[in-house]
């Protein structure tokens, strides 16, 4: 079975550019997960690597399947220079470990929250995980692998996350649209939810 990983950052770089920046992290039991940097004029774009090296597999299957399953990276595309916006690799690492570490299948209109501020002084815990296709290409493989997508994550606060647990992710994505919110803002506050 080819190595996924390669094809997958060949795909980044495609879309993306060159990397100017990357950082490695290995969590107990799981495989080592990379965060890359694209620094685009005022823009910088975080991506997930290794991700997408196992399927994610529904938590409650007796065995999971080593070839079948929906593959993923992460992309958190951020405003540079208005916060320490690079401090966000470790919780995107833990992000993108969730599928290994928790059995979770990360998917469009999924909430995944790491407890602490995505950065320092980010009003940010979690993050909205939006459709793929648009920024990056999903990446397709072989027969019987699933095609790779690229999840873009977009920033909420506690009071967002709250909204949305209870009206469901597009009616947030809604209300984002119709106040013109930046979702790059990496200092934004709380959309109006009255």
């Amino acid at each position: 079975m080819a190595d996924v990983l390669p094809l997958v950052e060949a795909r980044l770089r495609t879309a993306l550019g060159e990397p100017d920046a990357r950082a490695a992290v290995t969590f107990l039991g799981t495989d080592r997960i990379e965060v890359l940097r694209f620094q685009e004029g005022d823009v910088v774009r975080y991506a997930t690597l290794g991700m997408s090296a196992q399927p994610m597999n529904d938590p409650t299957a007796m065995v999971a399947d080593p070839v079948k399953g929906a593959r993923a990276e992460l992309v958190l595309t951020v405003r540079s220079g208005l916060a320490d916006t690079d401090k966000v690799l470790r919780p995107l690492a833990v992000l993108a470990a969730s599928p290994q570490v928790e059995g979770v299948i990360v998917a469009p209109g999924a909430s995944l929250d790491v407890g602490e501020p995505l950065w320092p002084g980010a009003p940010f815990t979690s993050v909205l995980v939006a459709e793929p296709g648009g920024l990056v290409e999903d990446l397709e493989l072989d027969e019987p692998l699933d095609p790779v997508h690229f999840l873009p994550l977009l920033p909420m606060t506690p009071n967002e996350a709250a909204w949305k647990r209870v009206h469901g992710a597009q009616a947030l994505q809604e209300r984002w649209l119709t106040n013109g919110t930046d979702l790059r803002d990496p200092a934004r506050t709380s959309v109006p939810l009255e």
